[in-house]
């Protein structure tokens, strides 16, 4: 099980890096239970994920990132990640320190994504 949540994270952020969002959209399932922000209600549709994700290779550059699964069991991973990346418009560089709540289906799309992060410039 661990090799499956280990493929789908590296896929998600590799096409994440490589700012290939119709990519990254091919790792999560059309019905997705997607929390962009934990506090926030999950997107209404797959069309709101696709607008999530549609503006990154715009907004962002050098992407530098590394993961760990944490926990993980039938149902559920818990991956800490941590990424480097420049955000386009200000030149700005910053550092994440995230954690993704994920569950994948047979088909290794994932059908549940949470996520919490921290933000800062570096």
């Amino acid at each position: 099980m661990r090799e499956r949540y280990d493929i789908w994270v590296r896929e998600f952020m590799d096409s994440w890096k490589e700012l290939d969002y119709q990519r990254t959209l091919k790792t999560l399932d059309k019905n997705v239970l997607y929390y962009e922000n934990p506090i926030d209600n999950p997107c209404k549709d797959f069309d709101e994920v696709i607008n999530l994700w549609n503006v990154v290779a715009d907004n962002q550059k050098n992407i530098e990132y590394k993961y760990e699964i944490i926990s993980f069991n039938e149902e559920l991973c818990i991956v800490n990640w941590q990424m480097k990346r420049t955000m386009t418009a200000s030149n700005i560089r910053q550092e994440i320190d995230g954690i993704f709540q994920i569950s994948i289906n047979d088909k290794g799309k994932c059908t549940y994504f949470k996520q919490w992060r921290f933000t800062r410039e570096v």
